[in-house]
């Protein structure tokens, strides 16, 4: 009789584990979200690092901030989600005209879990990808 075993999985990786421009305070910063908001802002920063491996984070405003050459992007959370600050206006690649519900006065997304789930990713990356190509 055979078993059938499983194969063994690796933990997640932590969001800066393939980032070395990650500083201590980052670091701090991540492992302190709580659980309910940690998988969105994982996903952001994933997306972020996937469109630019070498962008430097470090902590601006008290949050992480995401450079590329002079542009920087924002990601903070708050008591309901993650927001996204910091993209120049006209930056965004038409994410505030498709979600309007989304955006504050302050010119901030503001993300809750559940209306981040129904946008995809490649949405998430024309916005990174708008705010920081220089």
């Amino acid at each position: 009789m055979s078993r059938h075993v499983s194969p063994q999985r690796e933990p997640p990786a932590r969001p800066g584990d393939d980032n070395g421009g990650m500083d201590d305070a980052v670091r701090s910063y991540i492992d302190a979200i709580d659980t309910a908001h940690r998988p969105l802002f994982d996903r952001l920063h994933r997306l972020v690092l996937q469109a630019y491996p070498d962008a430097t984070v470090v902590l601006s405003y008290q949050m992480p901030t995401y450079r590329v050459g002079r542009r920087r992007l924002f990601l903070g959370v708050w008591k309901h989600g993650v927001s996204i600050y910091g993209w120049d206006r006209g930056r965004d690649a038409g994410f505030t005209a498709r979600h309007p519900e989304l955006k504050t006065s302050r010119g901030t997304i503001q993300l809750r879990p559940e209306a981040a789930a129904g946008i995809p990713d490649d949405e998430f990356r024309d916005l990174v990808r708008a705010a920081l190509d220089g």
